[in-house]
């Protein structure tokens, strides 16, 4: 096994999490997703070692990530000899993830930063092909879109499909948690639908779209543009929180072809 410790680093307070302890519960989990014998696993916040456990045991190299100086200790005497993992001691925030190389997340993350360790997965230069993250049921329907598109959601599904892989009991974990749980299961799609060319065009639209509950469309447009846009769209009777993502992604095709004049 390899390691990497870094001294002197002080515990933030974001690091308190619910651990899942059930071997059956954790089987089940691994055996929702695609993992395999050939795969490089990402795990966020190892803990007590008991995905890890299974994952060593799964994968060609798993690729560990702990902040808590000791469990970080106590994972090391516990895999001492275990070739295909390497273990790190860092804030997985700070810490860089692979430059090149495919790769998979399988993480029971800090609900509390959430929203921070999605956007460094999704947003970096060499995301995970696919990610199993241990996330609240709220911000999980958030990032999928649910009940309305989210300027979060808009910018994940262009690059990444999104489901619900598995729905916990709260005595699924230790300590118990106050708020209902699931897997979420990102796979990155193998052809993007907003190309690298466009992409800033799109963080544009969107973010200017989203804003005054739709209002700011009208200012993308004008009448006539939106009109065409709204028909290109398929929609009629235009409610903006009812905007499904398939059709945020005609106005904003709409949006390059009448506005910027910019052709596919």
């Amino acid at each position: 096994m390899s390691k990497n410790k870094k001294q002197g680093q002080k515990l933030p307070l974001w690091v308190s999490q619910n651990f899942l302890t059930s071997h059956r519960t954790i089987i089940k989990l691994l055996g929702r997703t695609t993992i395999g014998i050939h795969d490089h696993v990402l795990e966020i916040g190892p803990g007590k070692g008991h995905i890890t456990r299974l994952l060593v045991d799964k994968c060609r190299k798993v690729t560990a990530v702990e902040i808590d100086a000791r469990l970080y200790d106590k994972l090391l005497e516990k895999f001492k000899g275990t070739e295909n993992l390497h273990l790190y001691h860092q804030d997985f925030l700070q810490w860089r993830l692979p430059a090149s190389g495919a790769y998979k997340v399988f993480a029971n993350i800090p609900f509390c930063h959430t929203t921070a360790i999605l956007r460094k997965l999704t947003e970096s230069r060499n995301p995970p092909t696919e990610a199993w993250l241990v996330m609240e049921k709220s911000a999980a329907r958030r990032f999928m879109g649910k009940p309305r598109e989210t300027l979060r959601s808009l910018m994940l599904k262009p690059l990444f499909d999104l489901d619900i892989a598995y729905y916990f009991q709260r005595e699924d974990f230790h300590p118990k948690p106050g708020v209902d749980v699931v897997l979420i299961h990102l796979k990155k799609k193998t052809q993007p639908d907003i190309s690298p060319a466009q992409w800033r065009y799109y963080e544009h639209f969107v973010a200017n779209a989203l804003q005054g509950g739709g209002a700011g469309l009208g200012r993308m447009f004008n009448k006539r543009q939106l009109s065409r846009a709204f028909r290109e769209a398929t929609i009629h009777g235009f409610v903006f929180g009812e905007i499904i993502y398939v059709q945020w992604l005609c106005l904003f095709r709409s949006y390059c072809r009448h506005v910027l004049q910019i052709r596919d």
